[in-house]
């Protein structure tokens, strides 16, 4: 068991009195679609720095201006970094994907149902990707709560970024 002060210090903590320490990290959002938006505000709470890959001119100038940074291109990610694809169904799918596989980034995962082959995997072995990169690409994503609205799908996949990122499970095992 912890020692006291530990505990304290916890509690304050959970409870908002005191601010965690955090380490700097990335959360990329690739593609603007109605989750990205609430993806990248709820991560931005949670301490993330928070960017969207948008590589369609057009769909960038109307994301900009929702409080996080917006880019036409993959940014530089080291290791801290999550990234999340917001659209399975966008044709720059594989390219998109495939500029961010050339970073270390932690975690990389794409949006979808579980119950359909991710259109990922064969974009991206057309760009000839090797498959240890592919195989970096997780699908489907987030925690198992039921998410049908963009708000829920955000929160879930959030949830199992934290998750992960804090090497548990998720759900109710603890």
């Amino acid at each position: 068991m912890a020692p006291e002060s530990e505990q304290n210090a916890a509690c304050e903590v959970a409870h908002g009195n005191v601010e965690p320490t955090v380490e700097t990290r990335t959360l990329l959002a690739v593609f603007a679609s109605p989750v990205s938006g609430f993806l990248l505000t709820y991560a931005r709470d949670l301490g993330y720095r928070t960017v969207l890959f948008e590589p369609d001119p057009a769909r960038a100038a109307e994301a900009r201006g929702g409080g996080f940074d917006v880019v036409g291109t993959a940014p530089e990610l080291d290791d801290s970094a999550d990234v999340v694809v917001t659209d399975h169904h966008r044709t720059e799918l594989g390219t998109a994907l495939f500029a961010v596989l050339a970073h270390p980034a932690r975690w990389i995962g794409v949006l979808g149902n579980p119950r359909h082959p991710g259109p990922h995997r064969d974009a991206l072995a057309a760009l000839g990707a090797d498959r240890s990169d592919i195989d970096r690409v997780h699908r489907p994503v987030g925690l198992n709560i039921g998410s049908r609205t963009p708000p829920e799908i955000a929160i879930a996949t959030l949830a199992g970024l934290l998750a992960d990122r804090n090497g548990r499970p998720g759900g109710f095992d603890f």
